[in-house]
């Protein structure tokens, strides 16, 4: 089976709703859209880097797809543009009729259960980025691997969050969070730190116990970026 991975921006409140612009998605009178505009830098790019570097099919729900299919085809030479136009994208939409971009499927039927299917086959890891109501239905179903998680220094508030209030709660161990220092590289220390935590279901006294269904362990890793 092939993993599952959901890339996604967040502030550290927990928002992950329109980072790129104020016209991204003003989804339930959000106007707060493009609140990771100034933290980019050479350190976020070197993140993106490594995410876009290796061979991945994207899943997608309908707003980032429009987003990502009005953009990245018309700019061939930004970086991430070849990954990104010439990677496999499978679609979940219950509005569209056809996708146009290239590679692109629309996905037909029940979304967790052709999801389920598409991880089954053969093939390179499945990432989504954005698309937090498709996000929420894959966690309901068990079909989230991991979470990358970029999270940048703002309070918003308000606006959809990326890991909302679920029916089964998760406990987190403590004891797998890892806290790396980058150092840059004129030897001083970045104010940059990676995050790793894994969230697992909680367990019975025997240390397997009865697991809640699909019992599967999640990763949520991410890279913590201050600006010191």
């Amino acid at each position: 089976m092939r993993p599952l991975v959901v890339n996604t921006f967040v502030t550290l409140d927990g928002v992950m709703q329109a980072p790129g612009g104020p016209e991204e998605d003003p989804t339930g009178g959000f106007d707060h859209g493009g609140w990771s505009a100034g933290y980019w830098d050479d350190a976020m790019g070197e993140r993106m880097g490594e995410v876009m570097g290796k061979p991945f099919d994207l899943l997608l729900g309908r707003k980032t797809y429009e987003i990502f299919a009005a953009h990245w085809p018309h700019v061939p030479d930004e970086p991430g543009a070849e990954q990104l136009n010439s990677a496999r994208k499978y679609v979940a939409s219950r509005t569209l009729d056809t996708v146009d971009w290239q590679n692109s499927t629309l996905l037909e039927g029940d979304v967790a259960e052709t999801v389920a299917r598409i991880k089954q086959e053969d093939g390179p890891e499945i990432q989504v980025h954005g698309s937090s109501d498709l996000t929420q239905t894959l966690l309901e179903h068990d079909l989230v691997d991991e979470f990358r998680l970029m999270i940048f220094p703002v309070v918003l508030g308000t606006g959809q969050e990326a890991l909302r209030r679920r029916r089964r709660p998760r406990r987190v161990d403590a004891r797998r969070l890892r806290r790396v220092l980058d150092r840059g590289r004129d030897g001083d220390v970045q104010a940059r730190r990676r995050h790793s935590l894994r969230l697992v279901r909680a367990r019975g006294a025997d240390g397997g116990g009865a697991r809640a269904p699909g019992g599967a362990r999640r990763r949520l890793t991410g890279a913590c970026r201050n600006r010191g």
